[in-house]
């Protein structure tokens, strides 16, 4: 039992180079490792065995075998759910959105991202006969939909020991729910559970424009607002799960004691929900406003709709949130003086140049020595969905380590 640690350490080092690389000869393996060619050949013989690395065709280079399963990551927002259903490269083989009700509650919800982890599956297995067809023939660890593991970004705090969705504001009744522990319950397999914003910057560093970055923020603009902090290449979760939870940033002194409530002072203003809010007092409540329906009240559509067809009160109610979001990145500048800031999240396609242009010049008036670059994601807004997929190879590969040891 002494000796589980160091084993599993050692093969989860190997089987990193190996996916970092894509595909590598043992030799070269080997000198990233720091180890000799037969050390090497000994460690991955019992991936191979398992199936989760292969040769190619000409047995010189070895990779991890896109078709040992699948992986589901989800991205859970406060007004839907997207799912991504990858092979365990990460490449993704089938995704979808779908709305959700919060004001349902938290029971509605978990049995809507069961049926559609079992929907997503489903999907693949109909696009894909002929795989599914050939399985037989296939070794019996090359499954390649077999679901391994899962993952889902919540927008919430997560008890970094519990793993328990501490306190979802923008999701009635989330709080202090064991959501991976239904999911485990349903499907036996390892469940996931991140901070959408923790989830977006994982993606960002693992497939977008923060790829090589040793510290940088991830500020999701989606109804809410939250952010993601990498800090010297490691993602910084605190001691509760809440750093980087910008909600509860304010940024007037003069309105310190005063209650705003599970949102708290900076998410009202700054934020999707923000943007509606804001918007209705500048324009009115849109035409096609829902009333009853929670989603479609803090949907800030019709607000950028206005911009672009150049009413100056949307232009105005713009201007006032994204200098706000300013004020706050200024301060976040302050205290961890990162290599760059990345916006992303839905709210963040609605006006994207004059977003950065009036980020730019608020943060380079209040830290013109140190104001960092600020950057669109490159994965639009599907950072959060692409950090699930990596959490969910993560912790299945981990699972698969485990056993080996």
């Amino acid at each position: 039992m002494k000796n589980r640690p160091v084993v599993e350490t050692r093969l989860e080092k190997v089987l990193e180079e190996i996916t970092s690389a894509g595909e590598i000869s043992l030799r070269n393996l080997a000198r990233r490792l720091g180890v000799s060619l037969p050390s090497v050949q000994q460690k991955v013989r019992p991936l191979l065995r398992e199936g989760l690395v292969r040769f190619d065709g000409k047995g010189k280079k070895i990779a991890v075998n896109p078709d040992f399963g699948c992986v589901v990551g989800i991205d859970m927002g406060a007004s839907h759910l997207h799912y991504a259903l990858a092979n365990f490269r990460g490449e993704i083989l089938h995704d979808s959105t779908e709305k959700i009700r919060p004001e349902d509650g938290p029971e509605k919800l978990i049995a809507q991202i069961k049926e559609g982890i079992h929907r997503q599956v489903a999907a693949v297995t109909r696009e894909h006969p002929a795989e599914k067809a050939g399985h037989a023939a296939r070794k019996p660890t090359a499954r390649p939909f077999a679901v391994r593991g899962i993952a889902i970004g919540v927008p919430s705090p997560v008890d970094p020991v519990t793993g328990v969705v501490a306190f979802a504001n923008n999701l009635p009744g989330w709080k202090n729910i064991h959501l991976a522990r239904a999911l485990e319950k349903e499907f036996r397999l390892p469940v996931v559970i991140e901070n959408d914003a923790n989830m977006a910057a994982l993606g960002e560093h693992w497939r977008g424009v923060a790829r090589g970055v040793s510290s940088f923020v991830f500020i999701a603009l989606g109804t809410g607002i939250g952010s993601g902090v990498y800090v010297d290449g490691k993602l910084v979760r605190g001691r509760t799960g809440s750093a980087g939870e910008l909600f509860r940033l304010n940024v007037e002194w003069q309105r310190w004691d005063e209650d705003f409530g599970d949102i708290g002072y900076f998410e009202t203003h700054v934020s999707g929900m923000g943007i509606a809010s804001e918007g209705r007092k500048q324009l009115g409540p849109p035409a096609a406003s829902q009333a009853g329906n929670l989603a479609a009240e803090r949907d800030a559509y019709f607000v950028f709709e206005a911009f672009r067809q150049g009413n100056p009160q949307a232009r105005a109610a713009l201007i006032k949130v994204f200098t706000m979001l300013g004020v706050g990145i200024a301060d976040i500048v302050a205290v961890l003086d990162p290599d760059l800031i990345v916006l992303g999240g839905g709210v963040v396609k609605g006006a994207p140049e004059f977003l950065l242009a009036t980020l730019d010049q608020v943060v380079q008036r209040i830290q013109k020595e140190i104001a960092p670059p600020i950057k669109i994601s490159a994965l639009d807004d599907k950072a959060q969905t692409y950090g699930a997929v990596f959490s969910a190879l993560t912790g299945a590969q981990r699972a698969v380590l485990r056993r080996l040891a």
